[in-house]
């Protein structure tokens, strides 16, 4: 089981949101905090709130672009070397723009890799190779409800998400070796900023759909997934139906993963020895 009392935290998306719920909520957990995201006014912000649930202990920022891998790498190098090797990561920068199909330029495709995929990939390089030498570390992704079925009006959005969560399950199968949790959280529609602004971008038909979905409050989100890494959950959800969607696409995995972990222990006992990255 992962502890997070006095872990080094590293938030992605860490200014609002899931992230920033989740970071307060780590804070009062007694892990080191610290929060990566672009506006550094709104860092700030959310440095302070986070301070305020650490008892006051000052929560370390970093103001960079996740889609900028060199420019992250560079900024969370240096919230370890203040703070700290990373202990718990959390990849939950991203950002959702439905649309028709039709009607989204194809630079909204891009973006949404870019930021939604790349954004996830770019942290967790930056983290991993510690974790590794280390033998020990925990990541968690943030994919989405969308990402387990196909949702009217997403498809620039859902296959980015696919992709996070593909990342995850593939990592997990490497890492685990090296004593790395691989976790994704599959939040469904919650009170953010980022909800509002997706709200104005939705098709009617997308509308329609989610008038039947109550979203879910951000800290019952933060619940959940501080919940997960302490108990070391692959696949972390809020809510019912999401844990539902989950199970169901994932009938096969446990005995999958057994059998993959079987192979690679193979592998390494015959080869004696591990290759790095």
């Amino acid at each position: 089981m992962t502890s997070v009392a006095g872990a080094h935290a590293i938030v992605t998306g860490g200014s609002s949101g899931i992230g920033l719920a989740t970071a307060r909520l780590l804070a009062r957990r007694g892990a080191r905090v610290s929060l990566v995201a672009r506006d550094r006014t709104r860092l700030e912000a959310a440095a302070r709130a986070v301070a305020d649930d650490a008892g006051g202990h000052d929560a370390a920022i970093a103001c960079a672009d996740v889609a900028d891998g060199d420019a992250l790498h560079a900024e969370i190098a240096r919230l370890c070397d203040e703070q700290g090797d990373c202990d718990v990561l959390l990849a939950a920068a991203g950002s959702a723009h439905p649309g028709y199909f039709a009607a989204l330029d194809e630079s909204v495709f891009r973006d949404q890799m870019d930021v939604d995929y790349f954004g996830t990939l770019h942290a967790i390089r930056a983290v991993v190779p510690s974790m590794r030498a280390r033998g020990r570390g925990h990541v968690v992704t943030l994919s989405s409800t969308a990402a387990l079925l196909g949702v009217f009006g997403y498809t620039a959005y859902a296959p980015a998400k696919a992709a996070v969560r593909s990342l995850a399950e593939t990592l997990r199968a490497e890492l685990t070796h090296d004593g790395i949790v691989v976790a994704c959280a599959f939040p469904p529609d919650t009170r953010t900023p980022g909800l509002d602004r997706e709200n104005e971008l939705k098709p009617e038909e997308t509308a329609r759909i989610s008038e039947a979905i109550t979203p879910r409050d951000p800290d019952a989100v933060a619940r959940a997934i501080v919940r997960g890494i302490e108990r070391d959950r692959l696949v972390i959800t809020a809510d019912v139906q999401t844990a539902a969607l989950a199970r169901a696409a994932g009938l096969l995995a446990p005995y999958t993963r057994r059998s993959v972990d079987r192979t690679v222990r193979k592998v390494r006992k015959q080869r004696g020895t591990f290759d790095a990255l």
